[in-house]
Formats: structure tokens, sequence, C-alpha cells
């Protein structure tokens, strides 16, 4: 009799286990596909705005947004946004207006949390090198390193030898082949 009882127990307990496993996958299945209910503006949305559209996280709406502006839904491929986020989000967004002046240039100062980020000089010739300041090597226009690394200038190869800089040992893509 008392085995009874412990198996009619055990029953129920794992019905109940089983019914709140089933609603609680019910209520994440249904907050992934929360749909926003107005079409979200590629050009003017929020990174919040663009986190609720279904398989866009942090990582995609920061991408989304340093990419602007978007003259359709297809340039997200531009910014790495992969095709099949894009094929889901198209009929969730509209592409508005580019603005005139960039958010970013109305401001009166970059806010101190953000350091401000300088554009690479394209170099002035061809033929010159990329000197890194940091490692005292420069490269070559064709090597992976030519116009990447943080603190470095062009200059003619005969200054950065003048200068005691050194060439990479890294091979570039013509001298490999």
């Amino acid at each position: 009799m008392k085995k009874k009882i412990l198996i009619g127990v055990t029953l129920i307990a794992l019905a109940v286990v089983v019914l709140f496993s089933v609603a609680i996958a019910a209520d994440k299945e249904a907050g992934k596909t929360m749909i926003p209910a107005a079409k979200v503006d590629l050009n003017a949305a929020s990174q919040k705005e663009l986190e609720a559209l279904p398989g866009v996280g942090s990582a995609t709406a920061k991408k989304i947004i340093s990419g602007r502006p978007y003259s359709s839904a297809a340039d997200l491929s531009k910014a790495g946004i992969p095709a099949k986020t894009i094929e889901k989000i198209t009929p969730l967004v509209s592409v508005g207006a580019i603005p005139a002046v960039a958010p970013a240039a109305t401001k009166a100062a970059p806010s101190p949390k953000t350091p401000a980020v300088t554009a690479t000089p394209a170099p002035a010739t061809k033929g010159m090198v990329w000197v890194n300041k940091e490692t005292k090597v420069f490269h070559r226009e064709g090597d992976y390193w030519y116009g990447r690394t943080k603190k470095g200038e062009y200059m003619t190869e005969a200054d950065a030898l003048k200068a005691g800089y050194r060439e990479a040992k890294t091979k570039t893509k013509k001298e490999s082949k």
C-alpha cells in the first residue's frame, strides 16, 4: 500500500515539474519572438530599440549603429550583419531619411566614457611604409598590419630606416606568391 502511494506522489510531482518546464519554455520562446509594434528606423533607432528585433543582440545593435547611414535594409550586410538576421528583420525595419549632420557632430564634446576615434591618415604617396612607433617596426603596403596599428604613422622607407625603425619580418601578399 505504501509503495502505491509513493509511486502516485512521485508521478504527480513529475507531472508538475514537466508542466512548469513547458510553461517556462513557452515564456522564453514568446520573449524571443517579440515583434515591435511599429517599424524600427535603422538610421535613427536607439540600441535598445534595435535589440528588440529578433536575432539582434547588443553586439549586432552596435554594428548596426556604427554602420549608419543606410539607404536600404540590404545595406546591413556591409556592417557585418548575417544574411539570415537581415532576412528576419527586413519586414520589421524601415530606412528613414539620412540625417544631414551626424548626431555625433552635434555634441559639444565626446563623452568621457568613449575615447575619440581618429581615422588613420591615408598615405601621402605610393611606396610609403607604415611605422609602428611602439614596436619600432615598419610595414610595407600589402602587409596585414599596414596602416592598422594604433600608434603609427606613414613615412618614406628612407626616413623610417634613418629614424632607427626596422622592417617587419612578415611577408607581404606580393612577396609570398
